[in-house]
């Protein structure tokens, strides 16, 4: 019997030239948790999804529509309407802290066994592809959850604490452009709020069956807003959904952490890592540090980004070979990040691709704060909640580990 690694990315169902393949669905399952008096049912949103929802809805590819959006699955019954991009900007603050922190390790302490470069570790599918084929560097990916298990960490922790509900009664669902995201929320590690972190995940073509079944008149919907606690975002983490978009987010706060200035681009643009080549890299020269940064005065940091697989092991094959002199490395397992995701509208060719994430950069642009560390939300769940970044309460809930897998 013969066996292939799957990162269950979902690009199978996303080409399979019958429609014989589709993703897991849970449709049936959160329909009964809206209906049922007795729980309490939060939905977050990925940002991937706002530019992509419109098309099985009748609007052209890459066409913004996240107030309608908001107000579609407050019509279909879910008790708050929050969002991811909430946690895509927990995460750079926890991200951005724990890269500096190893190259503290690395550069001052001379820490030779500090795991450098250091991965992102946002996509499941690109999880579980390291934990297959090249596991002896498990360690060098970040600790940090994906932006979806630490809002679910939070849902049943700090925000059952804010709206004094009790935890077990919480049903946490997430709209998600993959289908990865169904496996990643199964994970056993992901418990860490003492119950299932997300309950039920949903691709965006999933929400468009919801919204079709409902009836809702999408088109004529007035746009709304999220909800608070956990609903408010920066353009930084509105980008986690493009190839590029982690890298750009990071490196926006981590450079003004270390310098006190703005990234030296035009209007916090980091086109270097922008566009959709399989691999791209960059070099950033760290000028006019702080004090509490000054051993990093003068250093370059050399950053790549992947998108894609094939692309993800061109960039391993010369971690392996001791090739890649990088300090960060953004991958994501589906062709242009998650716009391209298992989980999108079919189809998705190059075009629609490129539609879509000229549509997440137009919405970074128009949005009034752009950079993680300046969410308010966020500095609020810090001071309320969690101490600061990379402490120990926000390791318990916001940091994982990952596993060696057999590799067929």
């Amino acid at each position: 019997m013969s066996h292939v690694v799957c990162t269950n990315c979902g690009q199978c169902v996303n080409r399979c030239p019958t429609g014989a393949l589709v993703e897991k669905t849970y449709i049936d399952q959160v329909w009964d948790a809206i209906y049922d008096p007795e729980k309490h049912v939060v939905v977050q949103t990925a940002p991937a999804v706002r530019v992509a929802l419109g098309e099985d809805l009748g609007y052209d590819p890459g066409e913004r529509v996240t107030g309608k959006m908001v107000t579609a699955l407050r019509q279909l019954g879910f008790n708050s309407i929050l969002d991811t991009d909430f946690t895509a900007d927990l995460t750079i603050m926890e991200e951005g802290t724990e890269l500096l922190t190893r190259l503290k390790r690395a550069l001052v302490d001379g820490d030779l066994k500090t795991a450098l470069p250091m991965f992102t570790s946002c996509s499941p599918g690109w999880i579980k592809f390291i934990e297959h084929k090249y596991p002896e560097f498990l360690p060098n990916l970040s600790t940090c959850k994906s932006p979806q298990q630490m809002f679910g960490a939070l849902a049943k922790t700090f925000y059952a604490q804010k709206r004094k509900l009790d935890p077990s009664k919480i049903v946490s669902v997430s709209i998600m452009p993959c289908t990865a995201k169904k496996f990643e929320a199964d994970r056993p590690e992901m418990r860490a709020s003492g119950f299932k972190d997300v309950d039920f995940v949903l691709t965006t073509r999933e929400l468009a069956v919801m919204i079709k079944q409902a009836g809702i008149d999408f088109r004529n919907l007035e746009p709304s807003h999220y909800d608070s606690f956990m609903g408010d975002s920066t353009g930084a983490a509105v980008i986690f959904g493009a190839t590029g978009g982690v890298m750009e987010a990071a490196l926006r706060t981590a450079y003004e952490i270390v310098t006190g200035r703005e990234v030296p681009f035009g209007n916090l643009n980091i086109i270097p890592v922008r566009g959709m080549d399989g691999v791209k890299e960059a070099t950033i020269k760290i000028e006019g540090c702080v004090d509490a940064w000054k051993f990093l005065e003068g250093a370059e940091l050399r950053v790549a980004i992947a998108h894609g697989l094939v692309n993800a092991n061109k960039i391993m094959k010369l971690v392996r070979e001791g090739k890649a002199p990088y300090h960060f490395v953004e991958i994501m397992a589906c062709p242009g990040g998650c716009i391209g995701g298992g989980g999108q509208p079919i189809p998705t060719s190059m075009e629609i691709r490129k539609n879509r994430m000229k549509a997440i950069y137009s919405e970074d642009e128009h949005m009034v704060l752009r950079k993680s560390h300046e969410n308010p939300e966020v500095l609020a769940i810090y001071k309320e909640f969690l101490d600061k970044p990379n402490s120990h309460k926000s390791h318990d809930l916001l940091h994982t580990h990952y596993v060696v897998r057999e590799n067929y």
